[in-house]
């Protein structure tokens, strides 16, 4: 199995993907045990030369200059986990949980935090061993990190808190207990070393991101299954179009839709049909989609230097300077984190434009997609549901991080709220996955009333996966249990990797 050193090598989104599926596994190696004592001993030379240093000696947030004695630092870091584990609400999911403490793992690994190799390994144990920390989804402002998500995380260190066991959750003593292991005693500076950080922020990012890549190829895929339906245009895909406008998502998307409609007994069956253009919805999909790609991409860059940084505080330089500054404060991924949600938002939008189309009644294709209606419905109500999960999304676009409200009696008075654009975007990739299901309803439709026409082997193949769990709609039925089961579909491994490996 290939591994990544945690501490040493840069871990890339891709990385991170294939740590997920277990295709890699996340170590640490001679070096980064090393870096990571080295560190450590800083840390007690600082604490036995009577030096002054934030977080490790004195007291957290506005109580930073009330002095700590070399006795009760333990007691410290202690009360730190405890008094900041103030999460609410429904615990997030586990895995998301699981790249809390990799990527924690691996910031404190690179040596600058002053952790003992013992909580490092007890991490990686925990991992191993599916302890799993239960976190409350919300608490935490985003900026002198994620505060209230990584104590409720880092309690089953020290015997305290809650843990997933398989899908039930369950004490920590009890988890403890099953696999015969001790709560841990912190040092100097463990407690804020973990505490403080953005790896919150950072993990919603990372599944996001994940989510997100595989909605954008399946609406490029949904898109063209809807411009064959709708017998739309291929012409505005052209490469030489998009030469003179060469935004690189636009370019891709453009290359992909080529791709997608290559072999199609649809697309160049109707050019001398009389229709100038087509509707933005689905002339523009490069344009659009390809915007949303960019989003992708940026937040993308970001999020994979954020896995590779330490961002607790003060930063352990020597064993004769800790800087205290401000590499936990969220800002850089909760903008871009509310750009991607925007983004994903709009690739619901322009679905929801192309559902319309479908059921307008031209061009062939009968009001509503059926034959009968009046007597039946059609697909008729669907796209209201289409229509509040794309407004939903609108009102979850506002941008968290627009806002500060200060914390800690105005000692952190400029705060990133990035916690909560993290979450949003997660809540919109999940509504736009739900609008992408009802389309590729409409547009599987759709294609149902060009037949004996033939769409590209490709989509062929889309359309008989989904038409394996819909078929076609005949009169009215329960058109809820059809989305549903499309929903599902889309979430399997196996029409997954159809869509990612196109």
């Amino acid at each position: 199995m290939n591994t990544k050193t945690l501490g040493i090598d840069f871990i890339s989104f891709e990385d991170f993907k294939a740590i997920q599926a277990g295709i890699k596994k996340a170590n640490l190696s001679e070096e980064s045990k090393s870096q990571i004592l080295k560190s450590k001993e800083n840390v007690a030379k600082i604490v036995a030369s009577g030096q002054t240093v934030y977080g490790i000696n004195t007291g957290f947030g506005p109580l930073c200059d009330t002095k700590i004695s070399e006795e009760e630092t333990r007691q410290l870091q202690h009360n730190l986990l405890i008094s900041h584990a103030v999460g609410v609400g429904n615990p997030i999911k586990k895995e998301i949980s699981k790249t809390m403490l990799l990527a924690k793992a691996h910031a404190l690994s690179k040596g600058f935090s002053g952790v003992t190799l013992e909580v490092v390994e007890r991490i990686l144990l925990m991992v191993e061993k599916d302890i799993i920390p239960a976190v409350p989804e919300k608490g935490s402002v985003g900026a002198s990190g994620d505060l209230a998500p990584l104590s409720h995380l880092f309690l089953p260190l020290i015997g305290e808190g809650k843990v997933w066991d398989g899908d039930q959750i369950i004490s920590t003593k009890e988890a403890l207990a099953k696999h015969n292991l001790q709560p841990l005693n912190l040092s100097a500076k463990e407690g804020l070393g973990l505490i403080n950080g953005t790896q919150f922020i950072l993990s919603h990012a990372l599944h996001g991101l994940k989510k997100f890549e595989y909605l954008l190829n399946l609406a490029d895929v949904v898109g063209a299954l809807s411009l064959e339906a709708y017998e739309g245009s291929p012409s505005p895909f052209k490469a030489e179009l998009h030469q003179i406008r060469a935004f690189k998502g636009t370019v891709l998307v453009a290359e992909r839709m080529r791709k997608l409609l290559e072999g199609s007994g649809i697309a160049y069956s109707h050019t001398d049909c009389g229709r100038v253009q087509d509707p933005y919805s689905l002339r523009c999909i490069p344009q659009v989609h390809g915007a949303s790609r960019n989003a992708f991409f940026h937040l993308q860059e970001l999020a994979e230097i954020e896995l590779n940084s330490v961002t607790d505080n003060p930063i352990v330089i020597s064993d004769e300077e800790a800087i205290s500054g401000g590499n936990f404060h969220g800002q850089p991924l909760a903008m871009a984190l509310d750009y991607a949600t925007v983004a994903a938002s709009e690739l619901g939008n322009i679905s929801d434009r192309r559902q319309y189309l479908l059921i307008e009644g031209k061009y062939g294709l009968p009001k509503l997609l059926t034959e009968s209606s009046g007597l039946n419905s059609g697909f008729m109500i669907p796209q209201y549901t289409s229509a509040a999960l794309c407004t939903e999304n609108k009102t979850l676009c506002f941008p968290a991080s627009a806002d500060s409200i200060p914390t800690s009696l105005g000692q952190e008075d400029h705060v990133s709220m990035g916690s909560i654009s993290g979450r949003k975007f997660n809540q919109v990739l999940d509504n736009l996955e739900r609008i992408l299901a009802i389309e590729i309803m409409y547009a599987c439709q759709g294609l149902e009333f060009r037949r004996p026409k033939q769409t590209s082997p490709y989509l062929e193949e889309v359309f008989s996966k989904v038409r394996s769990v819909c078929p076609k709609l005949e009169d009215d039925r329960l058109i809820g249990d059809d989305i549903n089961n499309i929903i599902d579909l889309l979430q399997t491994d196996s029409f997954q990797e159809l869509i990612m490996n196109f």
